[in-house]
């Protein structure tokens, strides 16, 4: 008779544990629990190629390498950092909280993407409604796009383009922090400190 109570009571501790790990996760890995930046107010007036991007926003992109590297030569004239990142991936999840503030910080004078790599349409699909951003994102389940650029070790990578449309400076792997991520959108995108590039 004293077994069945300590059963039932071990089978409660259990299931409030795994519940309360399961909320530490959704909310401290994936930056959902946050309101999005006001990208409208934000991004109003913004010139018609960056515009264009704000257009299509959340948006999974098809076309693979051949679609990204036209859109790249579309915005020529402007600094691009593009995020390759994952919906499974925990440090992509990290990281994008501070891309939504620095693309509703710098969106009209930088252009931002995404290369979705290695993922379903569905799961991106489905954090990208709980984790918005103001550009699209280019659908790569087979890495092509990522090759392409040399994101190979791993995700998330930050590609920073100039305004010719060269690569000029790629980070393989999550920022230590996001100080460093935004200072690295600073030095690249904004003081242009690979245009010789």
């Amino acid at each position: 008779m004293t077994r069945r109570p300590t059963l039932f009571i071990a089978l409660i501790a259990l299931v409030l544990a795994a519940s309360t790990v399961a909320g530490c996760g959704s909310s401290s890995d994936d930056g959902s629990g946050s309101k999005p930046p006001d990208y409208a107010r934000l991004l109003a007036g913004s010139p018609a190629p960056l515009a264009a991007l704000h257009s299509q926003a959340n948006q999974l992109l098809p076309g693979g390498t051949d679609a990204y590297e036209k859109r790249i030569a579309a915005l020529r004239g402007y600094p691009i950092v593009t995020n390759v990142w994952a919906s499974w991936c925990g440090p992509c999840r990290f990281e994008f909280p501070v891309l939504q503030k620095l693309s509703a910080r710098y969106g009209k004078q930088v252009a931002f993407l995404g290369v979705d790599s290695q993922d379903s349409a569905d799961a991106a699909t489905t954090y990208l409604e709980g984790t918005p951003v103001p550009y699209p994102s280019y659908s790569d389940p087979d890495k092509d796009i990522a090759d392409s650029i040399g994101a190979s070790l791993g995700l998330p990578n930050t590609a920073f383009y100039n305004r010719a449309g060269t690569l000029c400076f790629l980070k393989q792997g999550q920022y230590p922090d996001t100080s460093e991520l935004e200072a690295d959108v600073r030095r690249f995108a904004l003081r242009e400190e690979c245009e010789g590039g």
